[in-house]
């Protein structure tokens, strides 16, 4: 998992996408953008059911999206006003980058915790 302040700088990132429109929410939008190739890093939340999971983790794999775990739901579905998500998918290049930057910066991140793609 992240270190809290790296985790809490990422969700502050995902916000700002969602409301740029940079960023989609949800294992369908995001198996959607992975089809379509727009699709730049996921964040999945650790605890989200093995169902939502498997459904979207092999297909980021499949397409070597990068992926982000972070530690809840709840946590990653505040970032964006939801109750709780399973996923965020960013589909801006820009913003990918910051956030694989941000990411890749710190010693915080665990094998398991960010695949790169």
């Amino acid at each position: 998992m992240l270190d809290p302040a790296v985790e809490r700088r990422l969700l502050g990132l995902l916000g700002l996408g969602m409301r740029g429109r940079l960023a989609v929410v949800g294992v369908d939008r995001v198996r959607e953008a992975a089809h379509k190739g727009t699709l730049r890093v996921a964040v999945v939340a650790a605890d989200a059911s093995h169902h939502s999971r498997e459904k979207v983790e092999r297909l980021l794999a499949a397409k070597q999206v990068p992926t982000i775990a972070v530690a809840s739901a709840a946590v990653l579905g505040s970032a964006v006003g939801r109750q709780t998500t399973a996923v965020i998918g960013v589909v801006d290049a820009q913003l990918a980058k910051g956030i694989r930057a941000l990411v890749d910066s710190t010693d915080a991140v665990q094998k398991g915790s960010w695949r790169k793609g």
